[in-house]
């Protein structure tokens, strides 16, 4: 299985480097991922609707997506209520798993918390693999998360 290199972390930083436009930076951020990440048919973020309490789809690269997902329902919805990171080795066997995508087979969502504990949304990312992620990678993408959030919190 191909890994996950970690230099996208530096990519990342350096991409994002003064900019400071939500939308510029996940766009950007979710083209990297896709153009980089091999095996992948979906990479990018959904944003959290406290209003709604739900999750809205947000800049993203793939196939057409899910365009609400309601806080604790699915992969994603369970990352940001969890507040931790869930790979999953086969989608199909997550109780409550949203087909947004019948390829998709494999999953890593990352919730994206702010500096003051609010949550932002989460990165999604998704393959027609089965087994896609592995813990190395999931520390690759933590790095990763986290570069972004030095990027898109101003949150103090």
């Amino acid at each position: 299985m191909a890994k996950i290199d970690p230099i996208i972390n530096q990519q990342l930083d350096a991409l994002l480097f003064e900019e400071t436009n939500l939308v510029a930076n996940l766009s950007n951020a979710s083209a990297l991922l896709k153009s980089t990440i091999e095996n992948i048919n979906w990479a990018g973020f959904y944003l959290f609707d406290s209003a709604q309490n739900e999750l809205i789809l947000g800049p993203f690269q793939g196939n057409v997506a899910c365009m609400h997902i309601k806080n604790g329902s699915g992969v994603c919805g369970t990352a940001l209520q969890e507040q931790k990171i869930i790979r999953v080795a086969n989608v199909h066997e997550f109780p409550g798993h949203i087909a947004c995508d019948s390829a998709s087979n494999s999953e890593i969502v990352l919730p994206l918390f702010g500096k003051n504990g609010s949550p932002i949304g989460v990165l999604d990312i998704d393959s027609p693999s089965l087994d896609r992620f592995s813990t190395e990678d999931q520390t690759i993408l933590t790095g990763f998360r986290d570069v972004l959030l030095q990027h898109i919190d101003t949150v103090a």
